[in-house]
């Protein structure tokens, strides 16, 4: 992965045999909906002005691939010119796959990935001292903390027991607790797509990406998709105070999404979710790479109990919500100097895969340096009014 990536390494191993949609920038027009088929992208917003209308139908796999659109393109083309250094402003460019739903995200649902944020909290963010920190809070709750179910009898004898030694954790408490953490990962219509640039900020000296599964939910709690997720996420903020998750969560273009949402049908549904196995690449240009690997079967929490818990009685999402469903990945190993761990350069390209989805790519930037977001709401509703799609 030395380079952005073109259809045959974009697309789900099975090609276009999914339903697939994404959202495209049309010169002139604006952001549109389009059908991913065999010959390239079909603009389909005169029968969905946006994703969310298609979210909201009682079959949307059946509906997006029963639309008529014009053909406006290629996938290699868009792909092409998405990369913000080699755009044509006067061609369409890709954009994340989402657009009125809320972009929210579930925290600490995986064991490896909880005890990192344990040790974030201990070291208030320094990552000098994580090593240590790690090797401590292992040695107190153990490897079998990994078959605990949240919210079992079992889960809160452990509570009680690292209470009186001093040792439990606000984290511990999202993690084993019978209550997710649920947050809003970025306001609606910031997310970025995939080939854009994703942003850290540039005063944070200790990050990483998350890569995660994102599934697609309706109003009414229906969970019709699925689409691959970059949580970029900022350990030093975070570490230093939970109270500072907005800051470490919701930056310009922290929220990378795409790089199609693939719709549920019989040959695809929320088991392909739960088994799925995500793969993660960094490259760097100083040379530097990093692969790694996770199972979506090590979630603490069923991807269903997490969607129960974002939606319900007390939380209405009347134009639906996408749910980052969490990372176990939590880089150790040392970039730069000695006992530092990993940490963001400018410039790295990421990668996040996985069969039944794709490949969505982006490169890390500073986030100021990213593409400001400037395209909100109400300039949607006055490009679909303008085109005549409202």
């Amino acid at each position: 992965m030395n380079q952005w990536p073109d259809a045959e390494t974009t697309l789900p191993a099975d090609g276009t045999a999914g339903a697939l949609v994404g959202r495209v920038w049309r010169p002139g027009l604006g952001p549109s909906v389009v059908a991913v088929r065999e010959d390239g992208l079909h603009d389909v917003t005169a029968a969905f002005p946006t994703v969310r209308d298609l979210c909201e139908t009682p079959d949307p796999a059946a509906r997006l691939r029963a639309a008529r659109g014009e053909r406006i393109a290629g996938l290699d083309e868009v792909l092409a010119n998405t990369p913000v250094d080699a755009q044509d402003p006067r061609r369409p460019w890709l954009l994340a796959p989402v657009d009125l739903q809320a972009v929210k995200a579930a925290g600490v649902t995986f064991v490896v990935s909880m005890l990192e944020r344990v040790i974030e909290e201990r070291v208030r963010g320094d990552a000098a001292g994580a090593a240590e920190a790690r090797e401590r809070i292992r040695r107190l709750v153990g490897d079998d903390i990994a078959s605990l179910r949240p919210g079992s009898d079992e889960a809160a004898a452990l509570k009680e027991i690292l209470v009186a030694q001093g040792a439990w954790s606000q984290y511990l408490e999202v993690g084993i607790g019978p209550d997710a953490e649920i947050f809003t990962k970025a306001p609606v219509l910031a997310a970025v797509g995939s080939g854009a640039d994703a942003g850290v900020h540039a005063g944070s000296r200790w990050n990483n990406p998350e890569p995660e599964v994102v599934l697609a939910v309706s109003s009414t709690g229906a969970v019709v998709g699925a689409t691959l997720g970059n949580d970029v996420n900022l350990r030093d903020v975070e570490g230093r105070s939970a109270l500072l998750l907005p800051q470490a969560k919701d930056n310009n273009a922290s929220a990378a999404l795409g790089p199609f949402l693939r719709l549920f049908e019989p040959d695809f549904r929320i088991d392909d979710v739960r088994r799925a196995t995500v793969t993660l690449t960094v490259e760097g240009a100083d040379g530097y790479r990093l692969d790694a690997e996770s199972s979506m079967a090590a979630i603490s929490r069923d991807p269903l109990d997490l969607v129960g818990q974002l939606l319900g009685p007390h939380h209405q999402y009347p134009d639906g919500a996408v749910l980052y469903l969490g990372t176990m990945f939590a880089p150790v190993e040392d970039r730069d100097a000695p006992g530092q761990g990993f940490t963001h350069h400018d410039g790295d390209l990421v990668a996040i895969a996985t069969p039944k989805l794709g490949t969505l790519v982006n490169r890390i930037r500073p986030s100021d340096a990213c593409v400001p977001w400037t395209f909100g709401i109400a300039d949607l509703m006055r490009a679909l009014v303008a085109r005549g799609a409202l």
